[in-house]
């Protein structure tokens, strides 16, 4: 029924291409959504599904086949080949000035480099997703900018960026006992771009058991890649918890919380912190942490203007990782457009032992689910960039690191003893504070929660970054549970700097 449906729309736009949009998804997103949910099938062979990863990684697309390589358009397509846990074909569908058509799955595209496969296995198959390809770092080379694969994850680098974080369509009852629902993109429809066009249009439906969407993607490559995004959610049933603009990312160990073992690497992470900028103007700053076990907190915000997870350490020496690089993976930036009303940004930290896992989830959830049948309209801007200051308001200062140390005391003969508290160092940097004298009146504003007493709260004025460090020291009474506190810049009554908000985990 679906491909007929798919087949009938192809037919329709046939000779109009160009009237093809966001409300004709919507409208196969809203069809779907009346009708019950179908378990997309898998057309997989079983020595396909049962490769190691490694057999996997030998299935590459051939760059002689590139789609659009002899087009007169900047962007070329590669696509995925069906393996492992990637058993479900993806739609991908051309658009051009007169027509629609469905990209074919055609095994020549792809080198095996050895893999044994009977030819007859792969009669038919489909892709499992695209990449999207772009002279972004030299103009006589095609950089890959862009990829999707898996559910509706996806990710995105600018200029000498390294793939880090990624995006997803939707988030479906995260962390909750039920289990998380991941809604996966069934079908794209990529419109080919004249040759003076420097963004890519892709269209996408979206499909899960209690929600399906359509989205329009707008890709502008650049120094800081941007994706605008247009959405419209459906829901065949309400659910627990809806994420709308989820950002997934991997946070091992870091300043706040270096690694328990010996490990060359001083920091590990995709993302260090999550920044929020609230509707009333406040921002926040929170660092991430890899905890003992499950932890989720929520902000609540009233029509956000702004939420990521963000790598806010730049240099090498903080890393020294010459392999994976993390200090070149971009910040992920969620810019909203129009109000998105009462709700909270949550962040979700899941234990992990390794790196090969995305442990950090946050995203937005309104306060209110559309009704079945009724569409949530969504817009807004996706950054993945390097380049903090342009993300920020440059009249507050942000913390550009925190530090977690054992509690001391400096004794009269000079030996600093420890005294069983915590003491957490914060470095606040930017422009305004740049600005002010080394004696300007900057005090701070801190609140921390009963299950702590504070015994130090000093501030400093700091040579090296031309900001100011805050030094805190406390005591945690009961270590079995975690410990919630804030802090920000303040002279007199204005506010000179985001809030920073930390979360002491608990310890078993």
């Amino acid at each position: 029924m679906l491909a007929g449906l798919a087949g009938g729309l192809c037919m329709l736009l046939a000779g109009n291409a160009l009237a093809f949009g966001l409300d004709d998804v919507a409208e196969r997103a809203k069809t779907l959504a009346a009708s019950g949910y179908e378990e997309p099938a898998s057309n997989l062979p079983a020595e396909l599904r049962k490769m190691a990863f490694a057999d996997y990684q030998r299935l590459r697309f051939n760059p002689e086949h590139a789609y659009w390589k002899d087009a007169e358009t900047p962007f070329h397509l590669q696509f995925y080949h069906q393996g492992m846990h990637f058993d479900t074909p993806v739609r991908i569908n051309e658009i051009t000035a007169t027509d629609v058509r469905e990209i074919r799955y055609d095994p020549a595209m792809f080198q095996f480099d050895g893999v044994e496969i009977d030819p007859a296995a792969l009669e038919g198959l489909g892709f499992a997703g695209f990449k999207v390809l772009y002279p972004l770092n030299k103009k006589d080379k095609q950089d890959e900018v862009m990829t999707l694969l898996g559910a509706s994850y996806f990710r995105i680098v600018g200029k000498g960026q390294w793939y880090g974080l990624s995006a997803r369509g939707l988030a479906i009852d995260t962390a909750l006992p039920v289990g998380e629902e991941f809604p996966r993109f069934r079908e794209f429809w990529v419109e080919r771009p004249q040759a003076d066009r420097r963004n890519l249009v892709i269209y996408a439906l979206l499909d899960s058991p209690r929600a399906t969407g359509a989205y329009r993607m707008v890709l502008t490559p650049g120094k800081d890649s941007t994706l605008d995004v247009q959405a419209k959610v459906f829901l065949r049933e309400p659910v627990g918890k809806l994420g709308i603009a989820p950002l997934t990312s991997m946070f091992l160990f870091g300043a706040n919380q270096p690694s328990d073992s010996l490990n060359f690497r001083p920091q590990l992470h995709d993302s260090e912190g999550l920044a929020i900028h609230a509707g009333n103007g406040e921002w926040l700053w929170r660092p991430l942490n890899n905890p003992k076990r499950l932890a989720v907190s929520a902000f609540s915000v009233e029509n956000p203007r702004g939420f990521g997870l963000m790598q806010r350490t730049r240099e090498f020496n903080r890393y020294e990782d010459l392999d994976d690089r993390y200090e070149l993976r971009p910040s992920g930036w969620v810019e909203t457009r129009g109000d998105w009303g009462k709700g909270h940004v949550e962040l979700v930290e899941i234990p992990t032992p390794d790196e090969t896992n995305d442990n950090i989830v946050a995203f937005w959830s309104p306060e209110k689910q559309p009704e079945p049948g009724q569409p949530l309209d969504l817009e807004y801007r996706l950054h993945f960039s390097m380049d903090e200051p342009s993300l920020h308001d440059p009249q507050l200062a942000w913390v550009q690191q925190t530090r977690v140390s054992a509690g001391d005391v400096k004794q009269a003969n000079l030996i600093r003893q420890p005294d069983g508290s915590t003491a957490l160092i914060v470095d606040f940097v930017g422009p305004v504070l740049e600005q002010l004298a080394e004696d300007a009146p900057v005090t701070t504003r801190v609140s921390i929660d009963d299950n702590a007493e504070l015994v130090e709260n000093n501030l400093r004025y700091n040579t090296v970054t031309k900001g100011w460090r805050l030094t805190l020291r406390l005591k945690v009474r009961d270590p079995a549970r975690p410990v919630e506190m804030r802090a920000a810049l303040v002279d007199g009554d204005k506010t000179l700097s985001e809030t920073w908000t930390y979360q002491i985990p608990p310890h078993e």
